[in-house]
Parts: C-alpha cells; structure tokens; sequence
C-alpha cells in the first residue's frame, strides 16, 4: 500500500508540473488574464507543504502520502480545469470549490488526527481552516481582479457562491475524517493518515 501511495504521489506532483508548463508555454488565449505565471509560482511552493513539514517534525512515522496529495490535488484540478477551458462550462467553477474544499480540508482534518488534539477539536480546526482559506482564495480573485486581470469573470452572486460551496465542501471533508476515524475506518497509525 505504503509504495502505491508513494507512486501516486509522484505522479499526482509530476501532474501538476506538467499542466503549469503547459499552461505557461503554451501561449494559448483561454490562459491570459488567469494569472497562471503566479500559479506556476504558488502551487509547485503549496505541493511541499507537507514534505517540509514532516521534516520539520522530524519525520515522524511512515510518510503522510494520502495527506500529501489530497493537499496536491485541489491545485491539479485547478491547473487542469484552466488547460482543459472547463471554465468556459457554466458549472464548473462551482464544483471546483466544493471538491477542491472538501479535499483540502479532508488532509487537514488527516493531519490534525496525527497530534495529541481530540477529535472534536480537530474537526473544529478543520472547519475553521477551511473557512479561512476559502476566503483567502475569494480575496486573492478579487485582489487579481483589482489589479487588471480580465481572466475572471467575478460577481457578488459568484464570491458569495463560492464561499457557499466551499464552506460546504469544508464540513463534509472535516465530517468524514471525524466520522471515519470514530468508527475506526481510519487509525492514526495507517499509512493514509
């Protein structure tokens, strides 16, 4: 199991490499105004969160695979959303939130099951998390917005839309880590937490 997640997390970060190259060399259209050569920047330095953390810590226990690419994937869906032009479709901005919140929270709420927090505490955090980031994202739009971009098509019905799904999206990830490791789907010992 331990060297299947290691495989999928290379390919899931070699991914999401691909696709930002792409989207930066590629020089077509559907790209401009979308702030892709600050992606490219932000979401390879996002993707080692959780490898510089775990050596911080001192490599504790096996490697977090799962945490590290579900934190990887909400980027890949982002980046591949845009190369593919699943923008252009009317729904996809909306899925997007609440999958990529659900998912990030998800390896957040993972994370935190690996600390000495009980498991109300973490769900707790994990919301609050998913909250607060859902909102950075909203405002980093609006600041992209702001200064020119003409990649993105943001309303008031849209921001409040976003952070609507993305709060949903939020406590359905915290809700199933909290539940699966109640029930004992999940331990803090496995190799996906």
């Amino acid at each position: 199991m331990g060297r299947r997640l290691l495989w999928l997390n290379v390919g899931v970060k070699a991914l999401l490499v691909a696709l930002l190259l792409f989207s930066v060399t590629s020089g077509l259209e559907r790209f401009n105004g979308k702030a892709m050569s600050a992606r490219a920047l932000a979401y390879p330095l996002a993707a080692l969160i959780v490898p510089v953390v775990w050596r911080l810590r001192g490599r504790p226990r096996p490697y977090p695979h799962m945490i590290d690419i579900l934190v990887v994937l909400p980027f890949v869906i982002d980046t591949g959303g845009n190369v593919l032009d699943l923008y252009s479709v009317w729904w996809f901005d909306d899925v997007a939130h609440f999958l990529n919140w659900w998912i990030l929270v998800s390896a957040f709420a993972l994370a935190l099951q690996r600390t000495s927090l009980g498991r109300l505490p973490s769900w707790s955090i994990a919301v609050g998390f998913g909250a607060a980031t859902e909102i950075l994202w909203e405002l980093g739009e609006y600041t992209v917005m702001k200064l020119g971009s003409s990649g993105l098509q943001l309303t008031y019905e849209d921001t409040i839309g976003d952070l609507a799904l993305g709060g949903l999206g939020t406590l359905l990830g915290a809700t199933i880590v909290f539940v699966a490791f109640r029930r004992g789907v999940v331990r803090e010992s496995s190799p996906t937490a």
